[in-house]
């Protein structure tokens, strides 16, 4: 246990430092010491990734040193996917990929390799992959299963389009990432086969997938077409939201204005609140909103700022959304507690 955990802690300075030769012999040297490959992913690699997006929230690291500490991750994995490609595939195939939209390759990456330890034949097809290509790929080759990886809540509505592609011919699709919450209840609204909780769990759920599916029925109801029209008017809502929101409109757009501002994170931060919404009508789960107010009121509070300003965003975004009335009251409701005002002032809740 002792040797884990100290494997645990080199790994994670192996992050902090960029150090990828450091990083890569850890893991070697786990898998070497007859470590399962699935838990080296699971404990060591994924366990540290999350860290590493916790320490940015908190304002201890900014987007370059998590971007570097990625890729650091990255080079680990292939190194635990080069371990487990010495013992042939035994099982079926499964095509692994990234939503459109979505561009964090790692999850997929420890998905694809953690089936792969499992005996499963893997393709990775890498991040925001078009739904034409996933097509293709379903076509050329004929896989057992897809397995769709997402973590951002924009992403969903593509991952709808990637299980409309995958039981159109027939084939079950299962899929995991953060973007589907704590339980399965947002992949059933979206027609997924299956939901997978993590990279464990994974290889026994695909093992359990029906050999053929039927193609999803279209999405249908107001919600569904609500969003579709949302996403049809995203720049214009997301343009309207950063120039009134107190904390985006400030942004300086010069070169010396960091990336890890404030104010340009609050930019990124109006883009995701409104993909909350999205996902709220996709789904029927207003929790996108409840969790995103709640990460944004975190964000801010770790770098000194008026959590006010969640509110704030609410309510500027209940009233850019009047041609929304579905989406409207998802806000009104779930958003920052339900503490969402609308009137004309542009004054917060309280």
């Amino acid at each position: 246990m002792t040797d884990v955990l100290d494997s645990v802690a080199r790994y994670d300075g192996a992050l902090a430092s960029v150090d990828v030769d450091t990083a890569v012999a850890v893991v070697e040297r786990l898998l070497d010491d007859g470590a399962d490959p699935v838990s080296v992913l699971v404990e060591v690699i994924a366990a540290a990734q999350r860290t590493v997006g916790e320490r940015w929230q908190r304002g201890e690291w900014t987007v370059a040193e998590e971007h570097a500490a990625t890729a650091v991750s990255v080079s680990a994995t292939e190194a635990v996917a080069r371990y487990v490609r010495r013992t042939p595939a035994t099982r079926g195939r499964v095509v692994v990929a990234c939503a459109e939209r979505e561009w964090h390759a790692l999850p997929a990456m420890i998905i694809g390799t953690a089936l792969r330890a499992d005996g499963w034949d893997t393709t990775l097809l890498g991040a925001s992959t078009p739904p034409v290509r996933l097509s293709q790929y379903l076509h050329d080759l004929g896989p057992d299963a897809t397995a769709v990886s997402c973590s951002v809540l924009g992403a969903l509505a593509t991952t709808r389009r990637f299980i409309e592609a995958s039981t159109a011919a027939g084939i079950p699709v299962v899929v995991g990432g953060s973007a589907f919450g704590r339980d399965g209840l947002r992949a059933r609204a979206l027609g997924a086969t299956a939901w997978a909780p993590s990279a464990r769990e994974a290889s026994g759920i695909v093992a359990g997938l029906p050999t053929v599916v039927p193609s999803v029925p279209p999405l249908s109801g107001a919600a569904p077409a609500e969003q579709a029209a949302m996403e049809l008017a995203h720049h214009r809502l997301v343009g309207e939201l950063r120039e009134h929101w107190s904390l985006a409109a400030q942004i300086v757009t010069t070169a010396q204005s960091p990336l890890d501002s404030v104010q340009v994170i609050a930019r990124d931060v109006v883009n995701q609140a409104v993909h909350a919404v999205w996902a709220a009508l996709l789904t029927g789960d207003p929790r996108t909103l409840t969790e995103t107010s709640a990460w944004v009121e975190e964000l801010l509070r770790a770098r000194g700022v008026d959590v006010g300003l969640v509110a704030e965003l609410g309510s500027l975004m209940a009233r850019s959304l009047h041609e929304f009335p579905l989406a409207r009251d998802l806000v009104e409701h779930h958003w920052a507690g339900g503490t969402v005002r609308t009137g004309t002032t542009g004054t917060t809740a309280r």
